[in-house]
């Protein structure tokens, strides 16, 4: 069985990021839970539910990319575009900070994986 050769620094840069915002979405899900009240449990339900199916999706996407799943490049890709229109709508006012946070690592993870090193990975990797 032949080894694979490692990922290449970018790639595995945008990976990292990438699971760190999946874990945040996470934990996102889990403080919706806490916050459930009677008043607006279905919507909080649903929230959570979205919030857990995103971020846990997210954590195997950054996992795959790195471990031969090419696939992963394309809902990775289009989560960062997700992110940065949610920066974009968090500009202006006491969210200004948050918004950047949010936009830089997003286009941070969308440079790792339109890296050339990177794309030539995932294509040796098919």
């Amino acid at each position: 069985m032949t080894q694979r050769p490692p990922s290449p620094a970018p790639l595995v840069t945008a990976a990292s990021l990438a699971a760190l915002e999946g874990v945040v979405i996470l934990a996102l899900a889990v403080l919706e839970v806490a916050s459930l009240t009677g008043g607006r449990l279905t919507m909080g339900l649903t929230t959570t539910l979205f919030f857990a199916a995103y971020g846990g999706f997210l954590l195997v996407c950054a996992w795959a990319i790195t471990h031969g799943g090419a696939w992963a490049r394309g809902p990775i890709l289009l989560a960062q575009l997700i992110q940065l229109g949610l920066a974009w709508n968090l500009r202006g006012g006491a969210t200004t900070v948050l918004s950047l946070g949010i936009g830089i690592v997003a286009l941070v993870v969308i440079a790792g994986i339109i890296h050339p090193r990177s794309i030539e990975a995932l294509e040796s990797q098919r």
